[in-house]
């Protein structure tokens, strides 16, 4: 069993139930269990794309799918959801990205793993220090805890409430 970390987002529709809905779909997958989920986050959107802020979590799953089986199971949750992609950062209903798949380091055009921002990004570091502070990127050899301080310290991310799991 590897120790998985998915980001969960949305910034379209009822950001809250497609996040809960998005958590019933990763329950679902097989060999995988999802272990915890953190609290909500609404964020302000990052890159060129004027949209809506969105509603950010992260699911700590233990699972025994390779990367790529769970990407592909990750996509899938997002098409039974309804996601459509047409703009690259753009608005989005559900977003799940596969963060870290234990200490695994994979680079190919359709799949990098960790994923190669995670340890920039307030939306996917204050939701980890919720679920494990002490988590080492396989690629910057840092804990979450550290990484945190390294962000901008005014927030772009504010926590909006408990999710309960």
């Amino acid at each position: 069993m590897k120790r998985v970390f998915v980001g969960i987002g949305s910034n379209l529709g009822d950001r809250e139930f497609l996040i809960r809905k998005a958590v019933e779909g990763l329950r679902e997958l097989p060999h995988t269990s999802v272990l915890r989920v953190s609290s909500l986050y609404d964020t302000d959107p990052v890159g060129e794309v004027v949209q809506p802020p969105f509603l950010n979590a992260v699911a700590w799953l233990e699972s025994e799918l390779d990367a790529r089986a769970l990407l592909w199971n990750l996509l899938l949750i997002e098409r039974r959801m309804g996601r459509v992609r047409t703009q690259r950062w753009g608005p989005r209903s559900i977003d799940l990205d596969l963060l870290f798949h234990g200490d695994l380091v994979l680079d190919e055009p359709d799949l990098q793993v960790p994923h190669p921002e995670s340890h920039r990004r307030a939306f996917v570091l204050h939701p980890m220090l919720e679920l494990d502070p002490d988590f080492v990127h396989p690629v910057t050899g840092e804990t979450v805890r550290k990484m945190v301080k390294k962000l901008d310290p005014i927030p772009a991310v504010r926590k909006g409430g408990r999710f309960w799991y």
